[in-house]
């Protein structure tokens, strides 16, 4: 077996594009979208007929309207090619206001059910801030599940599962990013940073008994993924679906209950997971970081949309 078969054996593949035609050979349970991909995507040739009806359905709406059509579009275009959920992103600009995020996420299952798409078989993906996490935790109660996204700490994933989020995705290539850049050191295999906090919060949910389901996320290299084999779920570039699947090099599983080092219990409220994470300068930074990325490319595919009109 490849790689890839091979961490099939011990984890459930995400596939991590809006280009969807790209991730039938991979054949992934689930895929996940964010802003950046589905921009990346519409700038492609194949994709710009499904941009181009989203604006002609809705001459007269917002360009925000007409952005959540795009989203359900290509969500039902990839939930016709995997047979498992697709995660749908809320506009990061609403990462701290509970209420909003409350909204739009009942926005976006309201648009999935009217396009024939079961609730279940779509996560609603927000920003693991305070406010995000709520709002998360009130659309769960309504069977609304969400994938809370830009995770970068314990904390977050700590207050993620007391509020019984369905799924986190803990960001490993930008934790590795922010350590590289600060330290000097390339670091690799186990040590990686951003394993090392995946691990981390995979062994707190384990040895508490969280239901809620750890992907890892935003990947730099293979070493990154094969040293989190065993993880519930990994969301995989396709270009690293494609080196995974042309490795033959034996997988061993990583992540297995009752392994790795001891964890204690936290108790997290909304003063003690601010003051975590404000002690926290690389969680701080790229949560803000990864916020204003979002905001900036929902930003250019609304000047998109405006200079279709």
């Amino acid at each position: 077996m490849n790689q890839l078969e091979q961490l099939k054996q011990f984890t459930t593949v995400v596939a991590d594009t809006g280009d969807f035609q790209s991730i039938q050979a991979y054949t992934p349970r689930d895929a996940t979208t964010n802003p950046s991909l589905i921009l990346k995507a519409v700038q492609k040739e194949e994709y710009k007929p499904l941009l181009a009806k989203a604006v002609r359905d809705n001459a007269g709406a917002s360009t925000g309207v007409v952005i959540d059509k795009l989203l359900i579009a290509f969500g039902v275009e990839i939930l016709k090619i995997i047979p498992g959920r697709v995660s749908t992103e809320i506009d990061a600009a609403l990462s701290f206001d509970t209420a909003a995020n409350i909204a739009k996420g009942r926005e976006l299952i309201a648009l999935y059910e009217a396009a024939g798409i079961a609730r279940e078989r779509v996560l609603i993906k927000i920003a693991a801030t305070w406010e995000g996490i709520r709002a998360a935790e009130v659309l769960e109660q309504e069977g609304i599940h969400c994938n809370l996204t830009l995770l970068f700490a314990l904390p977050q994933a700590i207050a993620c599962a007391e509020a019984n989020v369905k799924l986190i995705s803990p960001f490993v290539g930008r934790i590795y990013d922010w350590y590289k850049k600060s330290t000097g050191i390339d670091y690799t295999g186990a040590q990686d940073p951003g394993v090392l906090s995946v691990k981390r919060i995979y062994q707190y949910y384990r040895k508490f008994g969280y239901q809620t389901e750890v992907m890892g996320a935003s990947f730099r290299n293979i070493d990154q993924i094969t040293e989190l084999a065993g993880c519930d779920l990994l969301t995989i570039s396709p270009d690293l679906l494609q080196q995974l699947a042309d490795k033959d090099a034996p997988i061993e599983r990583k992540l297995s209950a009752g392994s790795g080092t001891p964890v204690e219990r936290v108790s997290i409220d909304e003063k003690t997971f601010r003051f975590m994470m404000n002690e926290d300068a690389m969680a701080t930074e790229k949560l803000a970081e990864g916020i204003r990325a979002f905001c900036a490319d929902a930003g250019k595919l609304k000047q998109i949309i405006s200079g279709m009109r």
